[in-house]
């Protein structure tokens, strides 16, 4: 072959052509990516904050995703790279006329029973268009760098800008909540997303400039080669690597936020991570190698198998744990990936069959799962499963390799026997009950999970050992833990019993992940006491009695009705209805089987409005309300829309001339006082707070900590409350107060962590 002498035109594009495409594929993925929890604020009024709302809107972009490779993968049947940035150009301008972002009003309010086809809807029409057009620029991009690049060391090797693109993904991704949602507005997000859409646009015309010149030159210097098809087989293979990881990567999400430590930006450090093993396996030269990847992805594979289902104990251990189990799973299916990657010419394809994996593997976990299973099951069945695609050893085992596997099956199933042995056997519970059962569990499991580790390259046997210890471990915690476990698109409710001599007996919690929504005693000496947050000591329960003081036939109004405590304060002359989102806690709490607030406590019927509060209250009559509670805070997936200034606005819209709004602004990991505080004083509203410190000698249910502010119209309503003395006035504030244009959650959790340190 002819070596061809490029031209100093050709050489000065074939100098830039390099740095043109990794900066647009950067700034595309960091484009796509910005979009994601921006169009997530924007549906956030509607749904609240629930994690199933992230997951749900995860599997829409994930679809798109895939809609945009498909286009990718369609325009390069088009032979001329010329008309292919041309058609490309024509999209990109046609879905700019849904720019800036905003989320459709076509749609009528969702329903809370099935909100999912409403949230994809809204997506769809929403920001379908511009997120699918811009999605197709890394495949569609690369592929056109392998032809501009023919007959160079670069241009074999094409997938390198993947890491590229994800990158900017990852990059976005830390950015958004650290540095561009404290310091830029939502609409100011939007305009800045929309201008950064055009200067995208600018680098395609340049592309589409100069890439026909580098073709010229590419198309003497080799002649075009189609690689062989892309077998069936491997088709299946690629699919599967592409779904476990994205299966896992909303599972591991769900589980640490229902069963570990539910905390703010929760959903960023699995995110992160799974972007993070593309950057690495798509490498030159990756920083870890597929060895050691297997080696650790094994290590922590058993160590989650022993511990998924322990709900107590060191959270920050088993956090880690599952995080770094989850990195090396996804590293090691994303390693594989790459190795399997085919010739440039099949890059696109080998993309779209990527992104048909995520789709199915984040549909299983969003929106097939919940329907099926009443924990977050699928985490652990799809950890276990992937355990298959560790490579394979054609010998035969070895005897000791297939004795260890009989040992390590043998305790694991050993463990749920114990405990039922356990359970008729009082001479055996004394002999444990000193150590405890978690304990004595781990360390069963414990040799089993040795066990594991030494047979882990034996891939069926190695899955084996893990999918009995898994099953052990979820025996153990759904055995002792709860009495009732149920899943709904908002999350998994649970209702454990907890003996409390102090309440006479049993005491029946209701959980929503680890957040604890109200409890009750069973004995009827204490059954219609209002307990937590809602004892009489506590602020709400002050507020409520203050404002019966004033006269018969209060109208109080309760946003977030857990466990229905509130109905203990309901006389028969007052009207009370609570506005609750999610109908899974609405029929638990009216169920006499696990709580009697309202069917029994209560003087009189009790409404309940489902739906979310914002969309709710609004259709509520104006100045109808004595009492407006609103309690839906103290969860860590916080519904910010529930306190903003607009938010505000509207509770105080509600009330009656000398009617007050109690927030609960109990939280664990977010400071939310100060912006509300600053909301209030900038409607001009009274405003009173108070912190309330659980008494020592006090039951472990019947009271809790509680911090609170009252507001009112005027200072008139809060005269009673100023007057008990428990309610004082805060200093001024240089926090800005949170609106429906900004939020800003990061700065509520620095200013946390600052009060815990000092």
């Amino acid at each position: 072959m002819t070596e061809h002498v490029l031209s100093p035109a050709h050489r000065r594009i074939d100098a830039i052509t390099p740095a043109a495409f990794a900066v647009a594929i950067f700034t595309s993925a960091s484009l796509v990516f910005l979009v994601q929890p921006m169009a997530t604020k924007l549906v956030l009024p509607l749904l609240g904050g629930s994690p199933s709302v992230w997951n749900t809107a995860m599997v829409f972009f994930q679809a798109a995703l895939l809609a945009g490779y498909l286009y990718a993968y369609l325009l390069q049947r088009i032979p001329s790279v010329r008309w292919q940035a041309v058609t490309h150009l024509t999209l990109l301008a046609a879905a700019a006329i849904f720019l800036p972002l905003s989320i459709t009003e076509a749609l009528e309010d969702p329903d809370p029973a099935a909100p999912i086809g409403w949230l994809l809807g809204a997506l769809f029409l929403s920001v379908g268009a511009p997120f699918a057009v811009l999605s197709a620029t890394a495949p569609l991009l690369q592929a056109w760098y392998a032809r501009a690049r023919v007959g160079r060391p670069d241009g074999a090797n094409p997938y390198v800008l993947y890491a590229a693109s994800n990158l900017g993904s990852f990059l976005a991704l830390l950015a958004y909540p650290v540095l561009i949602e404290p310091l830029a507005s939502l609409s100011g997000q939007r305009l800045g997303w929309t201008v950064g859409y055009g200067v995208f646009a600018a680098m395609i015309v340049l592309l589409a400039i100069i890439l026909p010149r580098g073709l010229g030159a590419a198309r003497t210097a080799a002649s075009d080669h189609r690689s062989p098809p892309i077998p069936w087989s491997r088709k299946v293979i690629l699919i599967l690597l592409a779904a476990a990881p994205s299966s896992l990567m909303l599972g591991v999400t769900a589980h640490l936020s229902t069963d570990v430590a539910s905390a703010p930006f929760l959903w960023v450090a699995p995110l992160a991570l799974y972007l993070l093993t593309f950057v690495i396996a798509f490498q030159t030269r990756p920083w870890i190698s597929l060895p050691v990847t297997l080696m650790l992805q094994a290590t922590f594979t058993v160590m989650i198998a022993a511990l998924v289902g322990m709900t107590t104990g060191h959270w920050l251990m088993l956090l880690g744990v599952h995080l770094a189990a989850f990195f090396f799973t996804t590293l090691m299916c994303h390693q594989q990936l790459a190795a399997r990657r085919p010739a440039p010419d099949r890059l696109t394809e080998f993309y779209l069959l990527m992104s048909l994996g995520g789709v199915l593997g984040g549909a299983f976990t969003a929106l097939l799962a919940p329907t099926l299973f009443e924990t977050v099951l699928e985490y652990p069945l799809v950890m276990v499963l992937v355990c298959l695609a560790r490579p394979w050893l054609g010998a035969r085992p070895a005897k000791h390799e297939v004795w260890l596997m009989t040992v390590g099956l043998t305790i694991a199933v050993s463990v749920p026997l114990l405990f039922e042995m356990m359970r008729y056997d009082a001479s055996l519970r004394t002999v444990f009950s000193d150590f405890g059962l978690t304990a004595t569990a781990q360390i069963i499991l414990g040799a089993a999970a040795i066990c594991a580790f030494l047979i882990r390259d034996r891939v069926l046997m190695f899955t084996a050992v893990v999918a009995a210890m898994t099953v052990s471990a979820h025996y153990i915690g759904r055995g002792y833990d709860w009495s009732l476990s149920e899943r709904s698109f908002f999350g998994v409710m649970r209702v454990a019993v907890t003996p409390d001599p102090k309440m006479g007996g049993d005491v029946h919690v209701l959980m929503h992940g680890t957040t604890l929504h109200g409890a009750q005693a069973r004995n009827p000496d204490f059954a219609c006491a209002p307990t937590m947050y809602y004892a009489e000591t506590t602020p709400l329960g002050q507020a409520a009695e203050l404002i019966q003081a004033r006269g018969a036939g209060a109208v109080i109004g309760v946003v977030g009705q857990g466990s229905g405590a509130m109905a203990a304060y309901k006389r028969a002359s007052d009207q009370m209805t609570f506005f609750e989102i999610d109908p899974m806690v609405d029929r638990l709490s009216r169920d006499p089987k696990w709580f009697t607030f309202i069917s029994t406590c209560a003087q009189g019927p009790i409404r309940t409005v489902l739906g979310d509060a914002r969309l709710t209250l609004n259709k509520e009559a104006p100045r109808s309300y004595d009492l407006l509670v609103i309690d839906a805070f103290s969860s860590d997936a916080v519904p910010t829309h529930l306190l903003t200034r607009e938010a505000i606005e509207g509770y105080l819209r509600l009330l009656k001339p000398k009617g007050v709004v109690v927030l609960h602004l109990s939280n664990r990991n977010l400071e939310i006082t100060l912006p509300a505080v600053a909301a209030a004083r900038e409607l001009g509203a009274a405003e009173l707070h108070q912190i309330y410190i659980e008494h020592p000698d006090a039951a472990l249910m019947a009271e809790a900590s509680t911090e609170a502010l009252a507001i009112s119209p005027t200072p008139e309503g809060l005269a009673d409350f100023k007057a008990d003395g428990r309610w004082r006035k805060l200093e001024p504030t240089e926090v800005r107060p949170w609106t429906d244009d900004y939020v800003n959650l990061f700065g509520a959790l620095i200013r946390s962590m600052k009060a815990r340190a000092g």
